[in-house]
């Protein structure tokens, strides 16, 4: 099992530099963990990348059917008042957007503190450094 970023997420539903690399961390779907809000925060990124030209109308109606497939299987941190608590105080702590305090702060609601039973997969620099203080393995 494994906490994934959304950063993380996309590179599975299209074709990037990290993509081979994403993809070889998966193992099954069912591996993934992630916080509720992900799907929205990678179909802002799907979008991004639609409008930018990087990724076509076929391109993003296939990463969409593949996001739809991966929300069959994962599992989801849905503990919204949890989650609120930790983002707050990790946003004293770490220089973090707030989406990036609640992808953290969901990662400690899933492993309930115990950093070292979740690998926290990240192409999130900044959350990747905030991560890593906070004790998480960082896969990407």
């Amino acid at each position: 099992m494994k906490f994934w970023d959304s950063s993380a997420v996309v590179p599975l539903l299209v074709n990037e530099e990290s993509t081979r690399r994403m993809r070889s961390l998966v193992g099954t779907g069912n591996d993934l963990t992630v916080w509720a809000m992900t799907p929205v925060e990678t179909l802002s990124a799907l979008w991004r990348r639609r409008r930018a030209g990087e990724v076509d109308a076929h391109g993003l109606a296939a990463a969409s059917a593949s996001l739809a497939e991966l929300e069959g299987v994962w599992s989801v941190v849905v503990d919204l008042e949890r989650v609120e608590q930790r983002a707050r105080r990790l946003l004293g702590l770490h220089s973090l957007r707030a989406a990036d305090a609640l992808q953290l702060a969901a990662a400690l609601v899933a492993c309930r503190d115990e950093v070292r039973l979740l690998p926290f997969v990240t192409l999130d620099e900044r959350l990747a450094e905030a991560a890593m203080a906070q004790g998480f393995a960082v896969l990407g």
